[in-house]
């Protein structure tokens, strides 16, 4: 009885609704009207770069081409690279190219402005590109480093060093 009752107010309530506002991308959707605004392209987050960052893209795009099989896709504000899962992401901004890449080790460089914890064992390395010039060793050898490691198979156990520390986690027994 309830399902009739649902089907029954479904209807009697189809005319009257006028719409909504799509929280993300403050967009009107109308009744029915299919909506998708996380879907994006390649194209529509380096359309309005610079040619500076057009370029750097381009170059960077390339080198990480090179490395071997991946995907590379678009998702809402960023351009992902994976593997098994993400090992670097592009978000392009107005001025420069946000880089973020997920390695076992902290590394330390002009170039690195941030590093975060992303997980027990990746750190998450965060770079500014502003001219195709900068893509290059030792950038380079960080995001092949971290493709290198995003194909690695992952034991039962986790092992990783944190100041001198071996931390071992072991998986639960049933």
């Amino acid at each position: 009885m309830p399902a009739q009752r649902r089907a029954s107010y479904n209807r009697r309530m189809e005319g009257r609704t006028r719409g909504r506002e799509c929280f993300h991308c403050k967009q009107w959707v109308e009744p029915g009207e299919a909506h998708d605004c996380w879907t994006t392209t390649e194209a529509a987050l380096t359309g309005e770069l610079s040619d500076d960052l057009k370029d750097a893209w381009e170059r960077l795009r390339e080198t990480a081409a090179s490395f071997g099989e991946q995907r590379i896709y678009a998702s809402h504000h960023s351009i992902m690279f994976s593997r098994r899962s993400c090992y670097f992401f592009v978000r392009p901004k107005r001025n420069w190219l946000e880089v973020c890449v997920f390695l076992d080790r902290e590394v330390k460089g002009p170039q690195v402005r941030r590093v975060d914890r992303s997980s027990a064992n990746r750190l998450v390395h965060f770079l500014r590109i502003t001219h195709r010039d900068e893509v290059e060793p030792p950038i380079t050898d960080w995001l092949q480093r971290a493709y290198e490691l995003n194909g690695l198979p992952s034991g039962g156990r986790t092992v990783f060093r944190f100041e001198g520390w071996t931390v071992r986690r072991r998986t639960r027994r049933a």
